[in-house]
């Protein structure tokens, strides 16, 4: 009986924890459209620059996985693919540099 309850207990840590992370996402996540419900504007201005600042950050700031991490404005202006093979040079360079310290450290 204490195996059982020791196993609900941990499984409701766990999820207590995934529950944490997708609350996490969730914030991460806002939409434009959560943005403009969530704060009160007094002047048309002040959700104009909101706006402008959510567009200015999603469109050059945010990396979009769909886009293989890289900004829609990048994706746009043609700059995707040398922003990815740059990656993936700095990422072998990254391995053969650790694989040459683990050999260093092996020997």
């Amino acid at each position: 009986m204490d195996k059982l309850q020791s196993q609900i207990h941990k499984k409701r840590r766990i999820s207590d924890q995934s529950y944490a992370q997708k609350v996490g996402a969730e914030h991460r996540l806002q939409t434009l459209k959560n943005r403009v419900l969530l704060e009160n504007y007094f002047l048309p201005g002040d959700l104009e620059v909101q706006i402008e600042a959510f567009v200015e950050h999603y469109n050059h700031q945010r990396y979009h996985e769909s886009l293989n991490n890289v900004t829609p404005a990048d994706a746009y202006f043609g700059r995707a693919a040398s922003i990815i093979r740059q990656r993936e040079r700095i990422k072998r360079k990254t391995i053969q540099h650790r694989r040459l310290q683990h050999r260093k450290l092996a020997a």
